[in-house]
């Protein structure tokens, strides 16, 4: 059976990147993965500052849309990497998603995002589901570290 996820009251909310459930970063803590991802497009540390105290995840999402600061040139590249470190970051630091998350076992995690092909499985299901494929990769992980 098929894990999706979105919504902060959908069933495995814990598992979206605005969950409650900080990381820390080189000595900074951020609130969420979503407040540090977004922070990560960015070069200015006045912004990525910004960003990390900005108070909900949505904020944080606000902000890094913006482009009144450009994007680190390198962001495409990037990206994917960030985003697998942070969220892995997220699982081994908290235990109440960590044992959510291996409570799965190898069923299927879809990011029901319908805005977002990209990330989630957007408008038509048949998005790329990065975050989904990042879940899965981080659960593998640590039920090997664990066995």
């Amino acid at each position: 059976m098929t894990i999706y996820f979105y919504a902060q009251t959908d069933p495995y909310a814990e598992f979206s990147n605005f969950a409650p459930y900080g990381v820390a970063f080189e000595e900074e803590w951020w609130p969420t993965v979503e407040h540090y991802f977004q922070a990560q497009k960015f070069e200015d540390a006045g912004y990525q500052n910004r960003i990390r105290i900005c108070g909900k995840p949505k904020n944080a999402s606000t902000l890094g849309r913006t482009r009144d600061f450009p994007l680190r040139d390198d962001w495409e590249q990037v990206k994917d990497g960030l985003m697998y470190v942070a969220v892995k970051k997220k699982f081994e630091t908290h235990p109440v998603p960590r044992d959510l998350l291996l409570g799965t076992g190898d069923e299927p995690i879809v990011e029901n995002a319908p805005m977002d092909a990209y990330w989630g499985c957007g408008p038509d299901g048949n998005g790329l589901n990065k975050l989904g494929l990042i879940l899965m990769q981080v659960r593998a992980e640590l039920q090997h570290s664990l066995a």
